[in-house]
């Protein structure tokens, strides 16, 4: 029978059973689903869309869900709830257990299963799935296969269902399951707040969700408690340590509705729990600071380990001036100037030091001297940076080798420690540490705890950059204190003098607005250009002009592997999501495709994997080339410069597109070209520190899109300073 009309006066919400026909679209990473659904009672199809598991053709389903007009498709149902309808034939089970649910269960071992146990084998497999070795074939590795495919199935669906019901995303379900597996359910009703430590940043929202649902009270305890360590997480994902008692009770307040008697009560009993640490601040009036008590420990351990290695004195050499400029040309040709002839022969007396300065001032020149004099002394050396892209390019500019700070200490992540620590200490007698901006405190308290107390440590890096994604702003607080010999190199050397990149870089670095050259690249070329545009659609328009043919065509670079699009944030016309589906379009059209939560990856894309996967030995920043899409199995391969990692569908959600990138994703790294939009839409993430860390990533050319205005917003906003951290009041303390 023909699709039939959908009545104009039907209800809100209605109820079809019947089964599914053919499924339009799937999307596993999310559970949402297009179909086309057969109504039992009039045999007309219908289109339904929303979340279920793995919908299979012949399914039979009961579908409630609401009417909505598409534009292009016409009438559709939005689905609110989908139930299997589990058959009661002999027939029916058949046909519902050949829908595919079982994978590497064939047609004959079904046959054989429902032949044997007729129109109780569902009862069967669901109750007592051990019964199923009766039937000749089925041994116990396949009666587990049939009863896990079982459970998954139907746990899941009814997860989906709970979500739904609690007015929850039913993404979730996916996520949950993963964590908790056939307790998911049980845990969501009986234990929700689990969630908040097992799941972070979404567990809290959902435990939230459902005890708000449950009629919980707002003050309830347990749900005071989860809002104030929510809280407190938050303010760590902005970077800062802590935030004062009285902040923390303003948060619940304006957030949660909770009153600041309530909070007061729940920060008592999260202390008497270890959760959190109180703190009295040096304030007038009196004011105490809340910690998260891992974060009070890693800040504390910092200043305490630090102490102790200063309270050591350093291995005295009997190197001069002369001496370090004489080994120094001899074994790397390089002729110091007399500013880093000075550091390299004071730097030897201190146990802890620092060198810090702008781009061409020669901190990457004084590294490889560094490690050359320590090298000719005999001296064991351990180089170290926060990423595998920094790590890699300290290993090229020392030709030594260098690790990332997990490698180096060893990092377990199935017992989510590291093996070298207070009582298991790096063996070396120099450990220099470079790009140390990005390091955040927890990652800088586990490298002190392993850093011997004989060893010298020397950190290296730019503090006008970016500060860590994690909380603290380590590297500046250890210059502000005082408390560690800091070497700041001002010198811009004359090749370095010669290009508008640096002398721009140091001109934001000063809050000064850069000089701008006129557009559309004259003949005498230049490093640094800024193209003037207000709108964002013509902006972003522009960008990928500029990146896939005036660049190219006008300084023979290639799109992908030498110019990188750089922004501020992720959504809006010039974030990195839309900026990258353009760019996309515009260089890649292949055509075949694999879609996951939303982003499109085809073979030949630039993508970057966005968290640390240790047993894939692949980490956050790492960028690559897709170089294979398996569909049939829904695998892809990316090729890290001649590694091959393989990612199943769910672990696709680990990778993105990387023609356009966030500024945050880009330190520690270097490229040929960066064309960054530098909009007034961005205003919440324009800031100096960003500008600069932005400009400072371009080698050759650096292009600029976007309002003088935005530009002067940025220069203007010092604000990440303001992140909140005792570390430097820790250091300058006379204990």
């Amino acid at each position: 029978m023909n699709d039939s009309a959908i009545p104009q006066d039907a209800l809100q919400a209605v109820s079809f059973e019947g089964h599914i026909d053919k499924i339009t679209y799937y999307n596993p990473d999310n559970q949402f689903a297009i179909l086309r659904f057969r109504v039992a009672r009039t045999d007309s199809l219908v289109t339904v869309f929303g979340h279920m598991p793995r919908p299979r053709p012949g399914t039979e389903m009961r579908i409630t869900g609401s009417w909505e007009t598409h534009k292009r498709y016409g009438q559709q149902l939005r689905i609110v709830s989908a139930q299997t309808v589990l058959p009661a034939t002999i027939e029916g089970i058949r046909q519902y257990l050949s829908t595919g649910f079982v994978k590497g269960v064939g047609p004959k071992i079904i046959a054989k299963m429902v032949d044997h146990f007729k129109a109780e084998t569902l009862q069967v497999i669901e109750k007592a799935p051990q019964k199923l070795r009766e039937v000749k074939g089925i041994g116990d590795k396949t009666a587990r296969l049939i009863a896990n495919a079982w459970k998954n199935e139907h746990v899941i669906r009814s997860l989906i269902n709970f979500l739904q019901a609690n007015d929850l995303r039913p993404a979730y379900a996916s996520r949950i399951y993963a964590e908790y597996g056939d307790e998911s359910l049980e845990i969501l009703k009986e234990d929700p707040y689990r969630l908040v430590h097992d799941l972070p940043r979404i567990g809290f929202s959902i435990a939230d969700a459902v005890t708000q649902h449950a009629g919980t009270p707002p003050d309830d305890p347990q749900r005071v408690q989860a809002c104030a360590l929510h809280t407190l997480r938050e303010a760590a994902e902005d970077g800062n340590t802590f935030i004062s008692r009285a902040d923390l009770a303003d948060r619940c307040r304006q957030v949660f509705n909770i009153d600041s008697g309530a909070v007061a009560t729940a920060v008592k009993e999260l202390v008497s729990a270890s959760e959190v640490i109180l703190e009295d601040l040096p304030v007038v009036p009196p004011a105490q600071a809340v910690y998260l008590t891992a974060l009070h420990w890693a800040e504390s351990g910092i200043a305490n380990r630090l102490k102790a290695l200063l309270s050591l004195p350093a291995e005295s050499t009997d190197l001069n001036r002369d001496h370090i400029a004489e080994r120094v040309l001899r074994q790397l040709a390089i002729e110091l100037s007399p500013e880093q002839t000075g550091v390299i022969a004071n730097i030897f007396t201190y146990r802890v030091a620092i060198i810090t300065g702008g781009p061409g001032t020669g901190k990457t020149t004084l590294i490889r001297a560094i490690t050359a004099v320590f090298n000719s002394l005999g001296k064991k050396i351990l180089l170290g940076a926060p990423t595998g892209r920094a790590a890699r390019r300290l290993s090229e500019i020392t030709r030594c080798n260098a690790h990332t700070i997990h490698k180096l200490l060893r990092y377990n992540p199935i017992e989510d420690n590291f093996q070298h620590d207070l009582d298991n200490p790096l063996q070396a007698d120099v450990v220099i540490i470079d790009e140390a901006s990005m390091v955040d405190t927890v990652l800088m308290n586990h490298l002190l705890n392993a850093v011997h107390v004989t060893s010298r440590l020397i950190f290296v890096g730019d503090v006008f950059q970016l500060p860590s994604v994690g909380p603290g702003n380590v590297l500046a607080d250890l210059i502000h204190s005082k408390a560690i010999q800091t070497f700041e190199l001002t010198e811009i050397y004359r090749q370095s003098r010669e290009s508008a990149i640096i002398l721009n870089a140091h001109r934001v670095r000063r809050g000064e607005q850069p000089e701008l050259p006129p557009v559309d690249f004259p003949e005498q070329a230049s490093d640094f250009y800024f193209f003037e545009e207000q709108r964002p659609e013509k902006a972003v328009a522009l960008i990928i002009e500029l990146c896939c043919s005036k660049i190219p065509t006008r300084f023979g670079l290639d799109s992908k592997s030498d110019i990188q699009v750089l922004t501020p944030m992720h959504k809006g016309i010039a974030g990195t999501i839309n900026l990258n589906r353009a760019i996309q379009r515009q260089i890649n059209p292949h055509p075949i495709e694999i879609r996951v939560a939303g982003q499109s990856f085809r073979p030949e894309d630039k993508v970057m994997h966005l968290k640390n996967n240790y047993r894939k030995d692949v980490y956050n920043g790492d960028s690559g080339t897709i170089c294979d899409i398996d569909r049939k199995n829904d695998i892809v391969a990316v090729d890290y410069d001649g590694r091959i990692v393989e990612y199943t569908l769910p672990e696709l959600e680990d990778i993105s597109l990387a023609y356009a990138i966030t500024v945050h994703k880009s330190q520690g790294s270097e490229y040929p070209a960066i064309i960054m939009p530098v909009m007034t839409q961005h205003y919440v993430m324009l800031q100096r520190n960003l500008l600069y860390t932005a400009i400072t990533r371009g080698k050759q050319l650096v292009v600029l899109v976007g309002t003088r205005k935005a530009l002067s917003i940025a220069l203007a906003n010092i604000r990440p300073r303001l992140r909140l951290s005792r570390l430097a009041d820790r250091l300058a303390a006379n204990d």
